[in-house]
């Protein structure tokens, strides 16, 4: 008996001393990856006579939001001294309508890919499945002569073409793997009822996709928002996202280097994205494991 109280004493204390070297680990690796994002903020509220005096690591003696304000309204981008909240609304009336067709296009895809399915159907998801591995350079140059032809270059109506164009593939593809799962009884049943194509989608197929949509928007927003080279390639000037006038304004000098200023930009630039998964990655990790199990 003596034996057993030792052994399970020594059980629960390794036991304890294993889950305490785990989230001690855990720690250092959350603060590694977290003090690249502490160092922006805290030199975003630094004001620049604080950061030559001291370390760019240390804490503001004083939080100011000048820098903030500073780089909204007044940070040269360029040789345009506007700030970047032009450049803000030009990201948002990009991503928006980018999104919301890119979603509906695929889910009308997969919808069509599972549930009506035509000869050739595996032909046409395998080619848009090819299509989510082309490297974003491979398609400048196709992309860059439509645009033209069309009368879109350099504009924001040529760039939501571009992000919708290739987010198609993996809106399609998130679609499509959901709605496998759905039972093909449903769209059976509504079509003997004599409901066509369009109703089954409006009225059965899309009201119980609300998960995978919230997957494919927040997976679109993020890839739209964050893109450099696209907006780069086919967007100038005053029609330029809001990452390329970031680094616009990082790479330009005009006297001084103003650090609070490019960070205060830096993280204006991330703030979208990063509130799109603190309020809704649960959904995300939700939407995708929806469609995993099949009935």
């Amino acid at each position: 008996m003596a034996d057993i109280q030792t052994y399970s004493h020594d059980a629960g204390w390794k036991h304890t001393v294993l889950r305490g070297l785990l989230y001690l680990i855990l720690i250092l690796f959350a603060a590694y990856y977290l003090f690249p994002l502490i160092v922006m903020i805290s030199t975003s509220l630094k004001s620049l006579d604080e950061i030559r005096e001291g370390s760019l690591i240390s804490l503001p003696r004083v939080v100011t939001f000048d820098a903030w304000n500073y780089a909204w309204n007044e940070a040269c981008v360029g040789v345009e001294c506007t700030g970047i909240k032009i450049y803000f609304w030009n990201s948002v009336k990009m991503a928006i309508p980018a999104v919301l067709i890119s979603t509906f296009l695929g889910a009308i895809n997969g919808y069509a890919l599972t549930k009506w399915r035509f000869k050739g159907a595996n032909i046409v998801f395998a080619l848009l499945l090819f299509g989510c591995f082309i490297p974003f350079q491979v398609v400048l140059l196709p992309m860059s002569q439509v645009l033209g032809k069309l009368g879109l270059a350099s504009s924001t109506a040529g760039l939501v073409m571009v992000h919708v164009v290739y987010g198609l593939c993996f809106t399609t593809l998130f679609f499509r793997n959901y709605y496998v799962s759905i039972p093909d009884e449903l769209v059976k049943a509504a079509t003997i009822d004599g409901a066509g194509f369009f109703t089954i989608f409006w009225r059965i197929i899309l009201p119980i996709s609300t998960p995978i949509i919230v997957v494919s928007v927040i997976w679109q927003f993020t890839q739209i928002w964050n893109d450099f080279l696209f907006g780069a390639s086919f967007a100038s000037g005053a029609n330029a996202p809001m990452t390329v006038a970031l680094n616009n304004i990082v790479n330009t000098t005009t006297g001084v280097k103003q650090y609070n200023v490019d960070m205060a930009a830096a993280l204006l630039t991330g703030l979208p994205t990063l509130l799109v998964y603190v309020l809704a990655g649960k959904y995300f990790v939700r939407g995708l494991t929806a469609g995993s199990v099949k009935g």
